[in-house]
């Protein structure tokens, strides 16, 4: 049987006050997500100041990156770039911003950002991301 790596309370709440660091350090209003590998919520945070609507795209960031296991702006650049059949993949928040955190190689999870621009969005994902993974 295999075991795998999970994200701990700990572990998310690192992941949050990263990513609100780095928001706050920006003046950045934006809302993050995290949840785990199966792209379930376990934390949202909404800074002051950030549009209600963002707390659903960040989610919905944050699940399309777990269960695609990729970046989501690699789905934004694919729909972008001519493949726009996509766009009915049974997932949302296919935007910038949506980052999986990995370890070993695996997705454990996953930090969705919205309500700023997207390369700013994907910014304070990393960082996030970066609390955790080096």
């Amino acid at each position: 049987m295999q075991t795998k790596a999970i994200l701990s309370q700990a572990d998310v709440i690192q992941v949050l006050d990263a990513a609100q660091q780095e928001a706050d350090s920006n003046g950045w209003a934006v809302t993050v997500a995290v949840t785990d590998d199966g792209g379930h919520l376990l934390a949202l945070r909404r800074l002051d100041g950030a549009a209600p609507f963002s707390a659903d795209v960040a989610t919905h960031k944050a699940r399309s990156a777990a269960l695609g296991r990729k970046e989501t702006q690699v789905f934004e650049e694919m729909i972008n770039g001519g493949r726009t059949a996509f766009v009915t993949a049974p997932l949302q928040g296919l935007l910038s911003g949506g980052v999986p955190i990995t370890l070993d190689g695996y997705v454990i999870g996953a930090i969705g950002i919205s309500g700023v621009k997207p390369d700013q969005d994907v910014q304070v994902a990393k960082a996030g991301v970066a609390a955790i993974t080096g």
